[in-house]
């Protein structure tokens, strides 16, 4: 087990420019049993756990999960305290802080609301802060924006940060990539890399405007830029991580060192693509909807299990969790709708299976919530057999076989899920010299 840096984010970023394949990796979700995996996991590798909220799910209005930066701050807290781990050993982080949810407003309009939000994520006591603010605004001019406003723009969102610190100033990152995150909405066979000569005007651009509003010493702690490395993931396909067109990236960044990269969209990535996008400093990796895809591939499971079990049962109440959540979706489609695409039958594929996960947006509402909690108690109450466990959650038959995992259903959805922050923290390396 490795020892946990006072400041891990540092840590990672001079161990990438002493020549050591460090990296961190950082869980955006708000789902409760990705938290508790996430800590579960961080616990096992003696280090942090990093949880990032996006200005879609969590501002000022609520966000699509009803909460604000001080009320997702408090649920992360109180999940950490309710799984004995130590508060200090949680990293908040504020993805995508920017415009982007008010978009269609007026510049001005926007950026005020995106003002408010990053000083509302710093009083949270979020510690590391991604200024966003390449999107077209309702009143910019048609086309793309010139890279000057937005480094301006990511540069009076930095200002507002600065003036709402009250304690350890946060850390920065800069840029973005293309396409938007969270999967694209087309199926893609190829990502171009961000040009190494558009990563180093970002760069370039970014530090003049800091210093043009007196913000040199908080670009001593910029620690990253987001750029394309050329991964990305769509709803039945997964473009694999090409060092060599990222090669010419991996040399500009040592020429800039603290800095490193950060990696969006960079679930379903194999764990060798993931280790070598470390080593080629993308030292920090984040992951979201592959979190909850496993989470769904776990209670589709722990349902088959439960049909099982209560086959024989004339008095039995099933918790039809499969098809309390598609009944959910196709009665609310607005966060599926504009991403899946084709007849009835591809259309019904993907609501459940597909690699964009569109289903986690349901988990909170209250039909899906009762079923999930009526999943859990049917299977609280009868020993579930590791013949079963076998069949439908071969991984954690073994956990349990060796004795490192109790066959309770939560504590099975929470190992699934590590699944795939076992794969991060491998691929990490988590200071484990």
């Amino acid at each position: 087990m490795g020892t946990l840096s006072d400041d891990p984010l540092q840590t990672v970023a001079a161990g990438q420019h002493a020549g050591r394949a460090s990296g961190i990796f950082s869980v955006c979700s708000a789902n409760r049993f990705v938290l508790e995996a996430a800590m579960l996991q961080a616990s096992a590798d003696g280090t942090c756990a990093l949880i990032e909220s996006t200005s879609n799910q969590v501002n000022q209005f609520g966000g699509y999960t009803g909460m604000t930066p001080s009320e997702f701050a408090q649920c992360v807290r109180s999940v950490a305290a309710e799984m004995g781990f130590q508060p200090e050993r949680v990293l908040l982080g504020g993805d995508h802080l920017g415009p982007n949810v008010w978009r269609n407003e007026a510049a001005e309009t926007a950026m005020r609301h995106a003002e408010v939000l990053v000083r509302d994520c710093v009083r949270a006591g979020y510690r590391k802060i991604h200024l966003d603010a390449s999107m077209r605004l309702g009143d910019d001019p048609p086309g793309a924006l010139p890279q000057e406003l937005m480094a301006g723009r990511a540069a009076r969102l930095c200002a507002a940060a600065e003036d709402a610190c009250r304690g350890e100033p946060p850390a920065y990152v800069i840029g973005t990539e293309v396409p938007p995150p969270g999967g694209a909405r087309e199926e893609i066979e190829s990502v171009p890399a961000t040009r190494p000569e558009d990563a180093e005007l970002t760069i370039s651009l970014t530090r003049a405007a800091f210093a043009e509003r007196g913000l040199e010493k908080a670009w001593q702690r910029v620690i990253a830029v987001v750029v394309q490395p050329g991964v990305e993931f769509g709803d039945s396909a997964v473009v694999a991580y090409n060092r060599a067109s990222a090669a010419g990236l991996s040399r500009l960044i040592e020429r800039h060192a603290p800095l490193v990269f950060e990696a969006h969209s960079s679930d379903y990535q194999t764990e060798e693509c993931l280790r070598r996008m470390v080593e080629d400093h993308f030292a920090i990796l984040k992951v979201g909807p592959w979190l909850t895809f496993a989470l769904r591939e776990g209670v589709f499971a722990l349902a088959r299990m439960e049909e099982e079990l209560m086959a024989g049962e004339r008095s039995a109440a099933p918790s039809k969790i499969e098809q309390a959540l598609l009944e959910t979706m196709r009665r609310d489609p607005v966060h599926w709708k504009g991403h899946y695409r084709g007849d009835d039958e591809q259309v019904r594929l993907a609501l459940k299976y597909s690699y964009s996960d569109r289903a986690r947006y349901y988990w909170p509402a209250p039909a899906v919530r009762e079923a999930l909690d009526r999943l859990l108690t049917n299977l609280a109450q009868r020993a579930i057999p590791q013949t079963l466990l076998s069949q439908f959650m071969p991984a954690q038959y073994h956990a349990v076989r060796a004795g490192t995992l109790q066959p309770a259903p939560a504590s099975l959805l929470r190992h699934k899920v590590m699944e795939v922050t076992g794969l991060y923290a491998r691929a990490c390396g988590h200071w484990q010299r």
